[in-house]
C-alpha cells in the first residue's frame, strides 16, 4: 500500500500574469519539493484554486504534475463538493491514471447534518476505486466533521485510511488519535499545530508553507515521527513567522508571495482572491530574507 507518512504539500497553482496557469512554473515547484524532501503531492486542493479552475485546467496540471514527478512520489488528488452526485460522477469520469488516493472535503456551505457527512462519505467510499483521504477544514465549509463521524467511517469503509484535519483543535486531534483504528492515519492540516499532532501520534501533514520552504519541514516532520521533540521544535519555531504570515490575509496569495519571493511562481490569484497586500508583502521579503 502506498505511504502517505510524512509531508505532503497542497501545491499552488501558478498563474501568469494574464491569468492563465504558468505550467512551467507549476513544474518548478514539483522538482523543488521533490528534491528537497517533499514526500508526497496533493493537486487540486484549495491551496490550487480548485474552484476556479476548470475542467480542461484540471486535467493539464495533472499532467503537468505528472511529467514533473515521474513517479518519484505518491500523487493525491482532491474532487470534493457539495454536490454528492456530481463528486461521484467527477470520480467516475475523470483519468486517475497516475493517481495514488483521492481527498475529499467535507461537504461545504450547504451545513449537512453529522448523519449527512457520513452518509455524503459513504456513497464517496462505495465507488471510488482508489483510497480516501477525508478532508475536514470547518473554517471553510461551515460545518465541522465530530471525530465521532470520522471514526465511523474510519471503521465502516476499508478504502477510506485517513483525514486531513484542519479544525485547529488540539482537543479534536487527541479525540482522534486515541480512538483511531490502528491503520488510520490522522494528517495534520494545520501548518501551525503539524509538528504537535506528529508528536502526539499523528501520519505528518499536508502543508501550504511546506512548499515554500520543504527541505526544513520535511526534516521537521521527519525528526517529529521519530520522536525527536527539540530538535523538531528549533526549526518549528524557525518556520513559526512565515506560518503565520502566510495565512494572515488569505491561502493562496499569502503562499504565492512567499513563492514570488523564492522567485518559484509569481503571485497572481484568480478573483475573487486577490494578492497579499504590500505591508504583508513586505514582511514577507523580510522573513524569507532572513530564513536563506
Amino acid at each position: 500500500m502506498i505511504s502517505f507518512l510524512g509531508t505532503g504539500v497542497a501545491l499552488v497553482t501558478p498563474f501568469k500574469s494574464d491569468q492563465s496557469v504558468d505550467h512551467k512554473a507549476l513544474a518548478k515547484i514539483v522538482n523543488f519539493n521533490i528534491e528537497n524532501g517533499t514526500d508526497y503531492l496533493v493537486i487540486s486542493g484549495t491551496t490550487g484554486e480548485s474552484v476556479t479552475i476548470t475542467k480542461k485546467e484540471k486535467k493539464e496540471i495533472i499532467d503537468t504534475i505528472h511529467k514533473a514527478n515521474g513517479s518519484r512520489v505518491p500523487m493525491v488528488l482532491g474532487i470534493g463538493g457539495n454536490n454528492t452526485q456530481e463528486v461521484i460522477e467527477e470520480i467516475q469520469t475523470t483519468d486517475l491514471s497516475y493517481i495514488d488516493a483521492i481527498l475529499s472535503v467535507s461537504p461545504y456551505y450547504s451545513k449537512p447534518t453529522q448523519e449527512g457527512i457520513y452518509q455524503h462519505f459513504k456513497a464517496v467510499a462505495e465507488i471510488s476505486p482508489l483510497p480516501v483521504i477525508l478532508y475536514n477544514v470547518p473554517g471553510r465549509t461551515s460545518s465541522n466533521m465530530l471525530p465521532a463521524t470520522t471514526l465511523r467511517l474510519a471503521n465502516d469503509f476499508e478504502n477510506i485510511i485517513a483525514v486531513k484535519e484542519a479544525g485547529n483543535s488540539v482537543a479534536q486531534y487527541l479525540q482522534l488519535l486515541k480512538n483511531k483504528p490502528e491503520d488510520f492515519l490522522i494528517i495534520s492540516g494545520d501548518d501551525d499545530l503539524a509538528l504537535s499532532v506528529v508528536l502526539a501520534g499523528g501520519a505528518g501533514v499536508i502543508s501550504v508553507i511546506g512548499q515554500a520552504f520543504p527541505k526544513q519541514f520535511s526534516k521537521m516532520i521527519k525528526l517529529g515521527l521519530e520522536g525527536k521533540a527539540k530538535e523538531a521544535y528549533d526549526i518549528h519555531f524557525n518556520l513559526m513567522d512565515a506560518t503565520s504570515a502566510i495565512f494572515e490575509e488569505n491561502n493562496p496569495a499569502g503562499i504565492k508571495g512567499v513563492l514570488e519571493a523564492l522567485k518559484l511562481c509569481k503571485d497572481t490569484v484568480r478573483l475573487p482572491l486577490v494578492p497579499a497586500s504590500d505591508v504583508l508583502k513586505a514582511k514577507i521579503k523580510k522573513i524569507v530574507k532572513e530564513m536563506k
